[in-house]
């Protein structure tokens, strides 16, 4: 029986097949054909642990998919296809050509332009070492949130916010020293005791126990609603997002709607662990959702994921009535 077909010196081909044969790994290799990557960034931009991740591109390292480079002390890995042997890139090519669009590689690639940024900054800091110096001693003195704390003093100090889905508290707490009034809506009465607890000092909150279809607020009675990774959790949508709309007023700057949420993922635990009725959204039906519930104007930011983070990437949306 002849022995099985070499591959030059890269191993058989029932070898280099089963080398590609985990989704770990060809992750991987999508991820390093776009950009150079160390260990560490790996890792973060799949999201697995660096045991795991080391294993695998080792796998990857020995069967000569990824070519390593050296500086100074770190190492960094890339896929460069024009470096690759034939027998490589004619396995390689009409896989990743397969892969498509897909939750989990626009995951990917999000994390990717994070760990990017996050290596820009770090090297800019590097490199301008005054400026560098300056954030590190701003954030010892101050900590990393009152940027984002103060900047909320943009908002109009004569508007009434409703906070839709507001679980324990946080929004209202950061919004309440900012505005007339928060309204603080949730469907839970232990999470509305929470909420209270958390803001007892502050006298310009209302608690409101409410279903997010059926709010029980006047109709244009706010000037502007956030609702914070709750739109997930509701069956109808739609019928929540009709109600933002009808208690909103137009006048006053106002009728806005702020709503951060995850994007469309393929965790399908989370419908029996948390009890996620939709696994998050793409761009697309969100503003679909959005303008059918009467919203003339949406705009959609990526948030910026944290390299540190479990779950799933988030949007913000602003709409308005």
């Amino acid at each position: 029986m002849p022995s099985p077909q070499r591959t030059n010196t890269h191993g058989t081909l029932v070898e280099l097949l089963s080398q590609l044969g985990d989704p770990i790994r060809l992750r991987m290799l999508r991820v390093l054909e776009r950009e150079e990557l160390a260990v560490g960034e790996l890792v973060r931009v799949l999201q697995i642990p660096q045991s795991s991740g080391s294993r695998h591109l080792k796998v990857l390292l020995d069967g000569q998919w990824v070519f390593k480079r050296t500086s100074g002390p770190s190492a960094f890995y890339r896929v460069v296809l024009d470096d690759l042997s034939v027998q490589h890139r004619a396995l390689w090519v009409p896989i990743r050509d397969q892969l498509g669009e897909d939750p989990v590689h626009s995951e990917d690639d999000r994390r990717l332009h994070a760990v990017l940024a996050e290596r820009m900054t770090d090297s800019e800091a590097f490199f301008g070492e005054h400026a560098g110096h300056w954030d590190d001693l701003r954030s010892e003195l101050f900590g990393q949130r009152f940027t984002d704390q103060a900047m909320l003093g943009l908002i109009n100090p004569s508007w009434t916010i409703a906070d839709l889905g507001c679980g324990t508290g946080n929004c209202s707490e950061l919004l309440c020293p900012w505005v007339k009034q928060v309204i603080a809506v949730d469907s839970s009465q232990a999470m509305l005791d929470a909420a209270k607890d958390r803001v007892a000092n502050r006298k310009n909150i209302k608690f409101v126990k409410g279903n997010l279809t059926k709010l029980g607020l006047q109709s244009g009675s706010v000037d502007a609603a956030v609702c914070f990774l709750v739109l997930h959790h509701i069956d109808d949508p739609s019928a929540s997002l009709e109600e933002m709309a009808r208690i909103l007023r137009d006048d006053n700057g106002g009728g806005c709607v702020l709503i951060v949420d995850m994007f469309a993922h393929a965790r399908d635990e989370y419908r029996h662990a948390m009890g996620h009725e939709h696994l998050g959204f793409t761009e697309e039906q969100i503003t679909e959702l959005l303008k059918n519930a009467g919203f003339k104007s949406v705009v959609i930011n990526k948030l910026r994921p944290g390299v540190d983070a479990s779950g799933p990437s988030l949007f913000a949306a602003v709409a308005r009535v």
